[in-house]
């Protein structure tokens, strides 16, 4: 009897990923699917919510979520009301957004206070020590606080295709350790 392989979703932030950007990426490599949301540019966080349950009904699982940027701060605000959290194996979670911040509140207004609750599933926070929408302390906290184990990057800025890193195998490893057993990390740009 064979185990299905999980499926991933791809949770971007803000306003997408484009091309260059590691989940981009994934999604032309590995056949990752991307939940498409109704609004880029204006996200609401309750319309965010709901079409990430709807795609989790509709994938069969198990799942792993790859989220960057708002889509981390989505899944600990789905979590915290879905009925539906046993479908997903693990969640890698990179360069959350401190939408707690005062210019990040006022730009992406909704989102705030974040959720801080325990994840009900296995879940790694990779961060950056010069993120620009994310101190490396608040990121160590939102970890803590979700029960994340937290990878620091080093200096890899928001993590995204400005970042350079390429299809970034080693984010694909991470994500993928979720489904056994998951590691305390640090790192440095390029290992």
């Amino acid at each position: 009897m064979s185990v299905a392989q999980p499926r991933v979703l791809l949770l971007p932030g803000w306003q997408n990923s484009g091309p260059g950007h590691w989940q981009s990426r994934w999604e032309a490599l590995h056949g990752d699917h991307r939940v498409e949301q109704h609004d880029w540019l204006r996200p609401l966080r309750g319309d965010w919510s709901a079409r990430l349950e709807e795609e989790l009904l509709a994938s069969p699982a198990p799942v792993l979520l790859a989220a960057h940027s708002l889509g981390c701060i989505l899944v600990a605000a789905w979590a915290a009301h879905s009925r539906n959290t046993h479908k997903v194996l693990g969640a890698l979670l990179v360069a959350p957004g401190d939408v707690e911040r005062d210019d990040l509140r006022q730009q992406i207004p909704g989102w705030s206070p974040i959720a801080r609750q325990r994840l009900p599933f296995a879940a790694t926070l990779v961060g950056s020590t010069n993120d620009p929408y994310c101190e490396a302390e608040r990121a160590q906290a939102m970890a803590r606080a979700w029960g994340a184990h937290f990878i620091n990057l080093g200096p890899s800025g928001h993590i995204n295709a400005e970042s350079g890193l390429g299809d970034w195998a080693q984010g694909r490893q991470w994500l993928q350790a979720l489904t056994t057993t998951t590691t305390t990390t640090t790192v440095k740009k390029g290992a």
